[in-house]
């Protein structure tokens, strides 16, 4: 009797943990959605993810992310103050470890996937001249060369890097471990450092 009373006690503490944590996780991501400045239906919630001033955000329908997702859109960098703008479209899916930094403006398009490690940033610390060498990284300017678009479509593979002022057509490819430092047309599969054309999709 007492080990029957002892496990009934046992499933209804697991039952009670278990329903706790469901409506932390709940409560955890319709606070993270309320804090964008749009989001759209069928928003799914991963665990280890940063999001930094998530109002300057738009994303659209059936967002899902993987562990240690980070999404940095930075207004003030030391004196500097910036107006990010980050749009993310429909169907739109990061694997594991992906990084997104914005001082200037991103776009990504509908029924987009990224797989894992993943940089997408539009700014550096600096630019590569004498003066800006004689500080600590750290302490250098944040500059961007323009804005990142990538269209509808687009796969882009494992370790990739996308540099700022840089577009990318829809239904393109990106090969792992590529980093793309100038516009990518529409339909081909880019691959190297720098990426380049290696196919043509027909």
């Amino acid at each position: 009797m007492i080990k029957k009373i002892k496990l009934y006690v046992l499933k209804t503490l697991i039952r009670v943990i278990k329903s706790f944590n469901r409506s932390k996780k709940l409560y955890e991501k319709k606070k993270l959605m309320s804090s964008f400045k749009s989001v759209g239906t069928g928003f799914k919630l991963s665990k280890d993810y940063v999001m930094i001033n998530p109002q300057y955000v738009d994303i659209g329908n059936n967002f899902k992310f993987k562990s240690r997702f980070r999404l940095e859109a930075i207004d003030k960098y030391g004196s500097q103050n910036f107006t990010p703008i980050v749009k993310i479209g429909n169907n739109v899916s990061f694997n594991y470890d992906v990084h997104i930094g914005c001082i200037n403006q991103i776009s990504i398009g509908d029924n987009c996937l990224f797989g894992s490690r993943i940089l997408i940033t539009d700014h550096n610390h600096g630019e590569a001249t004498k003066k800006s060498l004689n500080k600590a990284p750290e302490d250098r300017m944040l500059i961007s060369k323009g804005n990142i678009v990538i269209g509808d479509n687009v796969w882009v593979g494992e370790g990739v890097a996308i540099l700022a002022g840089v577009t990318i057509g829809k239904n393109s490819i990106v090969s792992a471990n590529s980093v793309i430092t100038k516009n990518v047309p529409p339909n081909v599969m880019v691959g190297g450092v720098p990426a380049k054309i290696i196919k043509y999709i027909d």
